[in-house]
């Protein structure tokens, strides 16, 4: 994962060199998430579709964060990669019978393209911005139910994001961020017993982070 981060970052970092205005950012913050189906597909015990109620212990190791790279091709719009480390942790005595383990928790990893749009000049040194992008899910999937265990990371479906916050401006290059960020994942994981597990899952965040200029 430390390897996906690097070349993550080199993606924005090494073109944006020739280029102006590109703003590297990281984020931590509350994550949470509702709950959500869960199918297996289990040659070892069989089919089992439930509901699984979720909790996002966002400040637990390893901590929920995020890096997000933009170039801001005109003063209102600008793109960029976004990747964010989010969890989700069965509840207390949720998990069906069965299941030992049923979690992703070095995460629920998403890595998404996405568009911004901001409004300056409008509220004084706080500028307000939205966006939004699409990408993949790549989670740390962990599922022990006494037949076999999956433990590592995949690649797992579709993702997207959304996103509204504000920005304050600490000096030239530096500034300080809150926002709100939503994002949905589409998994289907394969397990080590030769099944599948297919999740679509929700996350919700509120983020507060800070950001570099240059």
């Amino acid at each position: 994962m430390h390897r996906a981060l690097a070349f993550f970052i080199s993606l924005m970092i090494v073109p944006a060199f020739a280029t102006a205005d590109v703003e590297l950012s990281f984020y931590g913050g509350v994550q949470s998430a509702p709950a959500s189906d869960i199918s297996i597909r289990d040659p070892e015990i069989g089919s089992d579709d439930f509901s699984q109620e979720w909790e996002g212990r966002s400040f637990e190791a390893p901590p929920y964060y995020g890096i997000r790279a933009t170039q801001w091709r005109s003063p209102t719009f600008g793109f960029g990669l976004d990747f964010a480390h989010n969890k989700v942790y069965p509840t207390d005595g949720s998990l069906p019978a069965g299941y030992e383990v049923l979690e992703f928790t070095d995460g629920l990893n998403t890595l998404t393209i996405n568009a911004y749009r901001r409004w300056n000049d409008v509220m004084g040194d706080v500028t307000p911005y939205v966006g939004g992008g699409v990408g993949i899910s790549l989670p740390h999937v962990e599922v022990t139910n006494g037949a076999s265990e999956t433990f590592g990371y995949q690649l797992t479906g579709p993702a997207a994001t959304w996103l509204a916050g504000a920005s304050l401006p600490i000096n030239d290059q530096w500034s300080v961020f809150g926002e709100y960020k939503g994002t949905f994942s589409s998994n289907k994981a394969d397990l080590e017993s030769g099944g599948t597990l297919e999740a679509d899952i929700v996350t919700n965040a509120l983020n507060f982070g800070v950001s570099f200029n240059f």
